[in-house]
């Protein structure tokens, strides 16, 4: 049985490991989200937001 308790501690520190790698994942993800609507903020600066709706309707400006 000694085995057994050895086995579930190295079962629990690989589940850690993997919980802390994925929270690390999210973090950079959210991150890379906001740098990118940062970017994509100041791109937009000279578009007017009535073409801007129009075009996320699907409408074509001519």
């Amino acid at each position: 049985m000694g085995t057994r308790s050895h086995t579930t501690y190295k079962k629990r520190q690989k589940e850690l490991a993997r919980q802390d790698k994925q929270r690390e994942k999210a973090a950079r993800r959210a991150q890379r989200k906001l740098e990118k609507q940062t970017i994509g903020s100041d791109h937009e600066e000279g578009i007017e937001p009535v073409a801007v709706a129009d075009v996320e309707q699907g409408e074509e400006l001519r």
